[in-house]
């Protein structure tokens, strides 16, 4: 089968991938209106496309917080890398490099940060953090990051507690044995990882607790999950330095908006004072136009990552980084 489009790899993760690590993947809080609205979002906005405009050479490359990337796609933080192929996050890594772009390590990645490191050195990478009650955890996560030449700290804003995930539920989703959540383990008794898990993430963090992961470290601090202008705002003011416009893949509050929608207001009350970014419906390469043409430095793409490596592992990714690439210098080309 031609690898085409995104949905190709879609349809092929669906089909040989274990029912409950698909499911896990593809699940949406309650009826998944938001996962859904995140991509039916694009199909409403239309381009006004201008003509006659010298598109023989075109620069698609970008900067994220001063580092170059090749195309304004980078790897948004999604956990469990390992149920998509045995290598795991260390093919995500390999393959982001390749491609001379960010990658987002999850804190719930199934290959340790060192190892992530190991696997690509020299790349490019962001470390995404959820803040747990035993902050200590929390403390030398961030220190080991830092240590291993991770470029920035994001930090997951919209997850106190887990989203409702019915099929999740239905399934008892856990990791398989072999498989554990390797940058926790020996700090919880997790690392079998079911649901109850969360429990561990502390519900009570606050803007205050920016101030507290800014005394540990210098990387620069984004913030993951921002919707309004409201909480935009307050970002900005406690001294973030990117904002990542989300709705978690809408895997947490059903019925908050897609983010493509969320993005304006969000672009208008930072005005350019620090880098906004956008995850969630990214599937074709007018996708990221249009995010771009809205006021997004850059968009990173989770689920779609993860059908890269369930295709070819670092190899499939590579392919679904290609075909967006080449989709978006495409889209660039035609709306002039």
């Amino acid at each position: 089968m031609a690898m085409v489009c995104l949905s190709d790899f879609e349809a092929y993760a669906k089909k040989y991938l274990p029912k409950f690590a698909w499911d896990f993947f593809a699940a949406g809080a309650d009826d998944c209106n938001t996962r859904d609205e995140n991509i039916l979002a694009y199909k409403r906005i239309h381009f006004r496309p201008r003509m006659l405009r010298d598109v023989s050479v075109m620069d698609i490359r970008t900067k994220l917080l001063g580092t170059e990337i090749s195309f304004p796609v980078g790897i948004a933080p999604t956990g469990f890398h390992q149920l998509a192929w045995p290598d795991g996050e260390k093919s995500t890594a390999r393959a982001a490099k390749a491609m001379h772009t960010c990658y987002i390590a999850s804190t719930y990645s199934t290959c340790t940060l060192e190892e992530i490191s190991a696997a690509a050195p020299g790349g490019f990478r962001w470390f995404q953090l959820y803040i747990h009650r035993n902050r200590a955890v929390s403390q030398e996560l961030v220190q080991r990051a830092e240590a291993l030449g991770f470029q920035g700290l994001v930090l997951t804003a919209d997850l106190p507690y887990t989203g409702k995930r019915r099929d999740d539920v239905r399934n008892g989703f856990c990791l398989p044995p072999h498989m554990k959540l390797k940058n926790l383990e020996g700090a919880f008794e997790v690392c079998k990882m079911n649901p109850s898990f969360h429990s561990l993430l502390d519900p009570s963090v606050t803007w205050n607790d920016i101030y507290w992961l800014q005394s540990l470290t210098h990387l620069p601090i984004i913030i993951k999950g921002i919707l309004t202008k409201e909480d935009a705002e307050l970002a900005v003011r406690h001294g973030v330095q990117g904002i990542i416009v989300s709705n978690h893949g809408g895997r947490q509050l059903d019925g908050a908006p897609a983010t493509i929608d969320a993005l304006i207001e969000v672009v208008e009350a930072v005005q350019g004072r620090v880098e906004v970014y956008l995850d969630g419906g990214i599937r074709k390469g007018s996708d990221i136009l249009k995010a771009l043409a809205l006021g997004a430095k850059c968009v990173f793409i989770g689920r779609p990552a993860l059908w890269g490596l369930a295709y070819k592992g670092e190899e499939g990714l590579q392919d679904v980084l290609r075909i967006l690439q080449d989709e978006f210098r495409l889209s660039m080309a035609l709306a002039g």
